[in-house]
């Protein structure tokens, strides 16, 4: 995405690069799809099942269709800022 081309080239870094280092602490996760929950956008859902599948505690997102909803089941949605704010990182 162009919004991220600055902050990609400000870290010295490229897209493969960084693709290629996600790729080293990745973990694929099948998962089997939930019922519906984002109805506005359910492309979202997906998300929600990966968390469901891999026991995720928190979706971290920027979508505001899943930061909506807060919670799904015992899984928290936050903001990136949030998070770091709760570990005391910001």
């Amino acid at each position: 995405r162009g919004k991220f081309a600055a902050i990609i080239s400000k870290a010295e870094s490229s897209p493969r690069e960084i693709v290629r280092n996600y790729r080293l602490v990745a973990t694929v996760i099948n998962a089997e799809p939930v019922d519906p929950v984002v109805i506005r956008d359910p492309d979202d859902d997906e998300v929600i099942a990966c968390a469901v599948a891999s026991r995720s505690e928190v979706i971290v997102s920027g979508d505001n269709d899943l930061l909506d909803l807060k919670r799904y089941k015992n899984i928290r949605i936050l903001t990136a800022t949030e998070l770091l704010s709760e570990l005391n990182l910001q």
